[in-house]
């Protein structure tokens, strides 16, 4: 027979598997889990016959959870040492905590068990495949003599935690949404004001700012202070425009054109054939 054969002392051929599938994506700091915010249940399986192996010392081991390289048995051969396995095993990085935390041990009862609490604290970008498994095997001082086949998950990739996706820009880019800016939560009050009140990008914003700064205040309500509200005007303010300019002429001898950028800030006046920008103009050419 074959070198890998997989084999139990009465011609048995055990193998763990993961009976659920995870919920993906995963991010660092969060809860491992099944789809649907299931368990995540494991068994163990005679290959030869399909079924779950209820009886023996083998139906009550202790199994240890590792994390497994993504390419891992991307060749989908059902087969592989032992070797193999352990030699895919992913530790943490130099420096870093431990890659996996939390119940990184199962006990089986009557062949099947159940993944306790597991947090990821690494993301899977610096490994070669870019992904992650996560595998089972037996613990050792179990089934010694007897080849139990690991279990391993579909590979998936672990993000950042979600804070990653809440972050602010800096400089916030026009086209942002409202929510990339400082103190605005992303589906929290202050954002779901400014959409209902039809401000969805930074853009939005900072026209309106521009416009009716009481009426974004107002929009915004008492619950935003004073230090709140300049430390988001500050952080709009910075943000890079775009370089568009709109020109309103006052009627069609086209003579005299003022020039707004697509923020609607006045950016100077054109008279025949001159441009005045908005700092050289006084104040009786602005109110005129």
């Amino acid at each position: 027979s074959s070198p890998k054969q997989i084999e139990g002392p009465d011609g048995r051929s055990l193998q763990l598997h993961f009976r659920s599938r995870l919920s993906l994506p995963l991010f660092t700091g969060g809860k491992v889990e099944g789809e649907q915010g299931a368990a995540i249940h494991i068994v163990l399986v005679d290959s030869k016959t399909g079924h779950v192996v209820t009886t023996g010392p083998e139906a009550s081991v202790k199994l240890d959870v590792v994390v497994l390289e993504g390419d891992f048995n991307n060749e989908d051969d059902e087969d592989w040492t032992q070797e193999e396995f352990e030699s895919h095993v992913v530790k943490e990085r130099e420096g870093k905590r431990p890659l996996l935390t939390g119940d990184l041990q199962v006990i089986l009862k009557e062949g099947v068990g159940t993944l306790g609490d597991l947090t990821f604290t690494d993301n899977s970008s610096w490994i070669r495949s870019r992904k992650f498994r996560l595998g089972l095997k037996v613990a050792s001082g179990y089934c010694e003599g007897m080849r139990v086949r690991e279990a391993k998950t579909e590979a998936f990739t672990v993000k950042d935690h979600r804070g990653e996706l809440y972050k602010k820009h800096y400089p916030p880019a026009l086209n942002d949404d409202v929510w990339r800016l400082e103190k605005i939560g992303k589906d929290g009050s202050f954002h779901k004001k400014l959409n209902t009140a039809g401000i969805f990008t930074v853009e939005d914003f900072l026209r309106v700012a521009v416009r009716d700064q009481q009426k974004l205040r107002t929009i915004l309500g008492s619950g935003m202070s004073n230090k709140m509200w300049d430390a988001l005007l500050d952080h709009a303010k910075t943000c890079v425009l775009s370089g568009k300019f709109y020109v309103y002429y006052n009627d069609d001898t086209r003579d005299v054109g003022v020039v707004f950028n697509n923020i609607y800030e006045l950016n100077g006046l054109i008279t025949g054939e001159q441009y005045l920008p908005a700092d050289s103009l006084s104040d009786s050419q602005k109110v005129g």
